[in-house]
């Protein structure tokens, strides 16, 4: 291949992914719920005719990019290539076919260019409601946590399904919502698939098979290049958290070979009764992003890359679950996967990766109704309100925790404006949470409070999605561990971590949402440090002097600093 070659591929494969970047931005402006527009719950990535992801965009979720990089195997197999024609829109919801619980549709759209069939473009969001119990981990099996899709067309060249329509609007709570935000994905996919066919015309393409074999053969021989630079060696990580009503082990053995890098979760706890299994796409999608995080970085997402790390689990495990498992909840046990992965990679590279954090998102969901207990005002109406939230992530070896951050879900805390719009929910408190990060050399981030109520006449339930509230995150070479989840009713009335729970008219919800762990001892930590946290209202002056020795005279100087608007 020559210089000029390189050079043009190059230039393509950078145009892809500022295709499916666009393609996600469309998502965005034109989706219908908070979780896309505010929260960025998404995915959106271009395919080749193999079915192999080329580019995915920036925006987006790990769990749904890579758990989408399998699915469009999985249209492919069930719609048939022979099949497939110019305005065709295919859709599903598929736990186990598409990116892990039902409150996820994917949708693919084959890409024509001069009425030949090039590829593929697919787009995943996440929706507030999709029927059944809604979106909580109540459930005994999937069957009863909502409306199943399974991979069909939404449309037939052009041609929408106004009988998959129709039973859509008539299974679930949000009817306009839902099917604004598939409109959405068809739109976005279309989008990219535009963008894509201009490009094609610039640089004179037919076809992307040798754009594609050149963006594939480039990634897996750099991530290889990674992978066989490393130590041959194996080590095993471990996580008990907390579960539905028992405590849950995660278990991973990690070893590093010639040419790949092996999870195996053999160790794990079996399926639950309740709604907080992983399908294995969902398990390999987290494992493998920790991996590549740590790993190869800066090397783009996407088939090839991804392909060298592997993930095996014994099949009913809680991290392996099958059908029938109900899995709503698949993103609260999913998302401690890269801390649990992190624990053996710290062994074998120390230094390298994070300590724990809250893991999890902190997600809560609201279903507002008129009050029951005495007449409610005319006003009053029926909503589903979701809200994404985060605790904070952990320290890093050379650096302090990222205060209120999703990791390793990447998705954004939502804005109280966003979320008392979508309903009558009225956000009394959100505001970071002092002394929550583990103290350390370096700190853990900070989690947050949040009080959360409902308008005058309203009553609702509280879909809780918590963890960490018996098991708070770890520090790691003497750094504390972060402060764990709280929950209760203002008036005094517990509340328990997961679950849907009645909260009558005028109580409200409080909350504290966990923070990260810390990284080596507090007696380290430069003092600029503590003043600044100090300074920041991120520590409290008790624990500036008790955990990290600040002296009388130096909390003084912070204070009146503070006081004189001269703070740090």
């Amino acid at each position: 291949m020559s210089k000029h070659t390189t050079v043009a591929y190059q230039v393509m494969w950078n145009r892809l992914i500022s295709v499916v970047e666009e393609q996600a931005q469309a998502l965005i402006r034109t989706a219908f719920s908070t979780s896309v527009r505010e929260a960025g719950d998404l995915s959106a990535g271009v395919y080749d005719l193999k079915g192999r992801m080329l580019a995915q965009a920036v925006t987006g979720t790990p769990g749904h990019v890579n758990a989408m990089a399998e699915s469009v195997g999985h249209f492919m197999r069930r719609i048939g290539m022979g099949n497939m024609r110019e305005g065709d829109v295919y859709i599903t919801n598929d736990p186990w076919e598409g990116t892990g619980h039902l409150h996820d549709i994917t949708v693919v759209t084959p890409s024509f260019h001069k009425g030949k069939h090039v590829g593929f473009f697919a787009c995943t969001a996440h929706i507030v409601d999709i029927g059944g119990r809604g979106f909580g981990a109540d459930a005994n099996s999937v069957y009863e946590e909502g409306l199943y899709i399974p991979i069909m067309k939404f449309a037939d060249k052009g041609k929408v399904n106004e009988t998959l329509v129709q039973m859509i609007r008539g299974n679930v709570r949000e009817p306009d919502q839902l099917v604004g935000d598939v409109y959405a994905l068809a739109t976005c996919n279309e989008v990219g698939h535009r963008r894509l066919i201009d490009m094609m015309n610039e640089f004179k393409l037919k076809d992307l098979e040798e754009v594609s074999t050149f963006i594939l053969e480039n990634s897996r021989r750099a991530t290889l290049e990674r992978i066989n630079a490393l130590p041959r060696q194996s080590a095993s990580g471990a996580m008990t958290i907390d579960g539905y009503d028992k405590p849950i082990d995660l278990k991973v053995k990690v070893t590093i070979q010639k040419d790949r890098i092996v999870c195996d979760f053999t160790g794990t706890s079996p399926v639950d009764k309740k709604g907080i299994n992983v399908p294995l796409v969902y398990t390999k999608a987290y494992a493998c992003y920790a991996l590549k995080c740590a790993i190869a970085p800066e090397i783009p997402n996407n088939a090839a890359s991804l392909a060298p790390f592997e993930v095996e689990a014994p099949v009913n495990s809680i991290v392996n679950a099958v059908h029938p498992a109900p899995v709503a909840l698949r993103h609260v046990i999913g998302h401690f996967i890269p801390d649990t992965v992190y624990g053996a990679v710290d062994q074998i590279l120390p230094n390298m990766v994070p300590v724990e954090g809250a893991g999890c998102l902190c997600n809560f969901q609201v279903s507002l109704r008129p009050r029951t207990d005495a007449p409610a005002p005319a006003t009053a109406r029926r909503s589903e309100v979701l809200t994404f939230n985060s605790g904070g992530s952990g320290a890093r070896p050379t650096s302090d925790g990222l205060n209120s951050t999703a990791f390793p879900s990447g998705v954004m805390t939502m804005p109280i404006e966003a979320t008392e719009n979508a309903g009558p929910v009225i956000i009394w408190r959100k505001e970071l949470r002092p002394d929550s990060g583990g103290a350390g050399t370096f700190r853990g981030g900070l989690g947050q409070y949040m009080e959360v109520g409902a308008v005058e006449g309203h009553e609702f339930d509280f879909q809780a999605m918590f963890d960490r509230v018996n098991h708070p995150a770890r520090g790691r070479q003497g750094g504390a561990n972060g402060k764990p989840t709280t929950i209760a009713r203002n008036d005094g009335a517990a509340m328990r971590g997961k679950g849907k729970q009645f909260v009558p008219h005028g109580a409200r919800v409080k909350l504290a949402f966990p923070g990260g762990a810390g990284f080596g001892p507090a007696s380290a930590r430069d003092k600029t440090l503590v003043k600044r946290d100090l300074a920041r209202g991120y520590i409290s002056a008790d624990a500036a002097k008790t955990i990290y020795g600040l002296s009388r005279e130096d909390i003084a100087d912070v204070m009146d600093a503070i006081r004189t608007g001269n703070a740090l």
